[in-house]
């Protein structure tokens, strides 16, 4: 075991661990935008740096491990300086659409600058043009709002094994993108959406079909119809407070008539079906 300090808390981790986990261990928060807990670390935005005790060198808390004896400071004005001055460069390459943008409230770019108290632009803007994909009915893909952090090519490549992300080019002109600079229409993408559950910004989102529904729910016309997949009866209450994994099928049902549904069809029989269907294919 590694006996260390952070800000003079004791702290006792397995050897490897990194100081940004040693540090949560004992309620230190070190704020963080390219780290994801379920992708290991890139080290590429640089938010996260700490400093040994009588060591002027800053290191990267997400990707160093923490030695035995090492006593470790997370916040001091210089430290608050320099992390507040990444996110400030940061914001210099990224478009002002928060209030349009379909992460407003959800992104972490956004929750890091209002942390920092950052209320003016200190740095001239540099924004990259590129085009937005959406050529797909499930993802669209927003470069501009792109902050290099790696998440979505980490989770395509390494984690989905699909390869459909990558990040092309060098320096400013790096960009994310599927290999080849093709369409994301055209490439390997299997629409799973765990590069947009993983993205900070809304660099990568889902098509969000929210006023289309509510445009057919308030047309006295239309016979509205919707269709739940099996996995939402267990997914959905952990949004609204519920412990996670607890079963809502019959508040599920009576919220969607409530809204204006005529007809609610599960899915779980089809489901079952695939299933069969695909475990005699691989026979």
């Amino acid at each position: 075991m590694i006996n260390a300090r952070i800000n003079d808390i004791l702290v006792q981790v397995p050897d490897g661990t990194t100081i940004l986990d040693a540090a949560r261990k004992v309620q230190v928060r070190i704020p963080t935008l390219c780290k994801h807990p379920d992708l290991p670390p890139t080290a590429a935005c640089g938010i996260c740096v700490v400093r040994i005790k009588g060591s002027a060198k800053m290191l990267r808390a997400c990707c160093t491990p923490i030695e035995d004896g090492m006593e470790i400071i997370t916040h001091d004005p210089e430290i608050v300086a320099v992390r507040r001055s990444v996110v400030e460069l940061i914001l210099a390459a990224h478009p002002n659409e928060c209030l349009t943008c379909g992460r407003n409230g959800t992104c972490e770019l956004q929750k890091l600058a209002a942390d920092f108290g950052i209320r003016e632009e200190e740095f001239a803007k540099h924004l990259q043009e590129a085009p937005r994909d959406e050529t797909t009915r499930a993802v669209t893909l927003e470069p501009r709002k792109c902050i290099k952090c790696g998440r979505c090519t980490e989770v395509c490549q390494d984690i989905q094994d699909v390869w459909a992300l990558s990040l092309l080019h060098r320096g400013f002109e790096t960009r994310m993108a599927p290999a080849g600079d093709i369409s994301l229409a055209d490439s390997p993408c299997v629409k799973c959406g765990q590069c947009s559950a993983h993205c900070p910004t809304g660099a990568i989102f889902e098509k969000d079909d929210t006023r289309t529904v509510w445009n057919a729910l308030s047309n006295p016309e239309t016979h509205a119809v919707v269709q739940i997949a099996p996995a939402v009866r267990v997914a959905l209450g952990e949004a609204f407070g519920y412990e996670p994994g607890e079963l809502l099928t019959r508040k599920t049902y009576a919220v969607l008539r409530r809204l204006g549904f005529k007809t609610v069809f599960d899915t779980s029989f089809g489901a079952d079906v695939c299933v069969m269907e695909e475990a005699a294919e691989f026979e």
